[in-house]
C-alpha cells in the first residue's frame, strides 16, 4: 500500500528530512511540500491525497487552521516541537503526534499505526469503508454510508440527505465520487451521488428514493442498469 501525502512545513530542513522519511520507507509517496497554509489549501481541495505531514505554527494560518478550512479529511500527522499541541491534536482525531526532532525509528512507528487496519488500495482512490467524515457547521460530523440517501451538488458545496437530515459542505461532487464507497455509492447524474440500495422505483429517466425524485443522465443510465439487481 503506498499513501499519498503532502508536507506542510515552513521549514525546509525539517521537510526535507520528512520527504528523505518517506522515501526511506518505500510506502509513502510526497506528492507535494508547501511552506504555507493558503497554497496547502489550494492544492489540497484540488487534489485528494491519503496523508498529511502538517505542521502547526507557520506564518500566517497555523496547521489547525488548515484543517477547519479543508474540504475533506485525510490522515493527519501533526510534527511540531512543543508538546502542548498534544490536546488539540486529540481534539482533531489526528493519526499521530511526532514531536520534533523525531529519529527515523519513530516515523516508523507512525507509519505503522498509519498503516494498521488499513484496507489494501489507495484511500483517495475510494476504499471500502462503512462511514464517511464530514465538515459541516463548524465540527466533523460521521455518517454511515447506510444512513446517506444522496448526495445532492450545489455549486461549490454539497449536500448530503439522509433519513432525517441534511448536511452541507463544502465540497463538490467530483470529488466525492473519488472517495465515496463504490460498493454503496454510485453517480446518477453531474449533480448525484446516490446509494444504490435504497433506490425504491425507478420511472423512465428519473430513480425516486424516499419520495425524493433524482435524474438519471443518459451518460450514467447504462451503468447504474448494469449494478441494479434485475431479474
Amino acid at each position: 500500500m503506498n499513501l499519498k501525502c503532502v508536507i506542510v512545513e515552513d521549514l525546509q530542513v525539517a521537510a526535507d528530512y520528512l520527504a528523505k522519511c518517506c522515501e526511506k520507507c518505500g510506502q509513502i509517496e510526497v506528492q507535494a511540500h508547501f511552506t504555507n497554509v493558503p497554497d496547502a489549501l489550494v492544492y489540497l481541495n484540488q487534489h485528494a491525497v491519503d496523508l498529511l505531514f502538517l505542521d502547526v505554527e507557520m506564518p500566517g494560518a497555523t496547521g489547525f487552521e488548515l484543517l477547519d478550512q479543508l474540504a475533506y479529511f485525510p490522515k493527519v500527522v501533526l510534527t511540531t516541537s512543543k508538546s502542548e499541541y498534544a490536546y488539540d491534536a486529540f481534539e482533531y482525531k489526528v493519526t499521530d503526534f511526532l514531536k520534533k526532532p523525531f529519529t527515523y525509528q519513530r516515523f516508523l512507528e507512525s507509519l505503522q499505526k498509519l498503516t494498521a487496519g488499513a484496507p489494501e488500495g489507495n484511500v483517495a482512490n475510494g476504499t471500502a469503508t462503512d462511514h464517511i467524515f464530514i465538515k459541516s457547521e463548524g465540527k466533523l460530523v460521521r455518517l454511515n454510508n447506510d444512513d446517506i440517501l444522496y448526495i445532492e451538488s450545489m455549486g461549490d458545496y454539497v449536500k448530503f440527505v439522509t433519513g432525517d437530515k441534511k448536511f452541507i459542505t463544502h465540497n463538490t461532487i467530483k470529488n466525492l465520487e473519488e472517495k465515496v464507497n463504490r460498493q454503496c455509492f454510485i453517480k446518477v447524474h453531474r449533480s448525484y451521488i446516490i446509494n444504490i440500495t435504497k433506490i425504491d422505483d425507478i420511472r423512465e429517466n428519473d430513480l425516486f428514493i424516499k419520495g425524493n425524485e433524482i435524474p438519471i443522465s443518459k451518460a450514467h443510465r447504462g451503468e447504474v442498469m448494469k449494478r441494479l439487481n434485475i431479474i
